[in-house]
């Protein structure tokens, strides 16, 4: 039997309906599609899907190697952005009229006052010495000595 010539069977398992659709009988199974190996791309998404599917782990490794730099540079990177940040707060209140001729003079007025309340006598003096060793205490804990 020529493979090329449809046999009678293979018509009755396929016909046409009258809209032109090829229908199957009832309960019967086509065959699989063999895979296309003609297509050129397909040679690029199984390596780009093996690489896709290993990335969570070699980050995760990447993180956990580097954890203690990574640290440091964040934070560092987080500074520059606060004091960024900052002045470009402080240039925008300073455009401000008359608000920062005000921030000057209280200022002023603070200083002026710190040096008559702490500076002025040796009382005030003591006092402020044992108010920072006070705060040192609290920040650094009870073992630090002088």
């Amino acid at each position: 039997m020529d493979p090329n010539i449809p046999s009678a069977e293979a018509e009755v398992t396929q016909s046409q309906s009258p809209s032109g659709f090829k229908t199957d009988p009832s309960g019967a199974i086509s065959p699989a599609k063999p895979p296309a190996t003609d297509r050129p791309w397909q040679e690029w998404i199984e390596p780009a899907s093996e690489f896709l599917g290993k990335l969570p782990d070699m980050v995760k490794k990447f993180f956990s190697d580097f954890k203690e730099p990574l640290t440091v540079l964040s934070l560092l990177l987080g500074g520059l952005i606060t004091v960024y940040l900052t002045l470009a707060l402080l240039d925008a209140i300073n455009d401000i009229p008359l608000l920062a001729p005000v921030f000057e003079l209280v200022g002023i007025g603070f200083g002026v006052w710190f040096v008559w309340r702490y500076l002025w006598s040796s009382k005030g003096r003591q006092e402020l010495l044992q108010e920072f060793r006070s705060l040192k205490e609290q920040v650094l804990g009870s073992d630090v000595k002088d």
